[in-house]
């Protein structure tokens, strides 16, 4: 499960299949906590309090599986998965970079969480999220250059 994309990610997500699809399945697909430290384990104490809120419970709003497993206890469990692709580029000025007068860093990637939630052994719910496309530009200017680091190492001695 090394995804290089955001939407190979959310593919494998969208292949289970709610009620059909079995934990073994997926551990050997790569959903296995203890291979992938990009998978959670959540108990169901920790999906309760993702889930259940007065209002929510009351009105219905959550979806079977989940009203399902909520109901079960200890026999609904989830899996939490989190994976970050970014990179980091530095551009503009060598010189203005080097002499730490301006640095800009490029910084590009992806963000993908997913949930998915069992009953026993048997995959119930999924959903995902993230962010499919991240670039932002960082500039950080400091007009005084290397010398604006030691104002803070001199000040702290001067107030001694």
């Amino acid at each position: 499960m090394a995804w290089q994309e955001f939407d190979q990610a959310r593919q494998s997500i969208e292949q289970i299949i709610p009620y059909q699809t079995r934990r073994a399945e997926l551990l050997s697909d790569g959903f296995d906590p203890y291979r992938n430290p990009a998978v959670t384990i959540l108990s169901w104490p920790e999906l309760l309090q993702k889930f259940a809120t007065a209002d929510v419970l009351k009105t219905g709003i959550l979806d079977s599986g989940l009203q399902a497993c909520l109901a079960a206890g200890r026999r609904c469990t989830g899996l939490s998965i989190s994976v970050r692709r970014i990179a980091r580029q530095r551009q503009g000025n060598f010189w203005l970079d080097s002499l730490s007068f301006r640095r800009e860093v490029l910084v590009t990637g992806w963000t993908f969480n997913a949930l998915i939630v069992f009953l026993d052994d048997l995959a119930i719910y999924r959903a995902f999220g993230g962010q499919p496309k991240i670039e932002e530009l960082s500039i950080t200017r400091n007009p005084l250059g290397p010398i604006q680091a030691w104002g803070d190492s001199v000040g702290g001695l001067l107030l001694r």
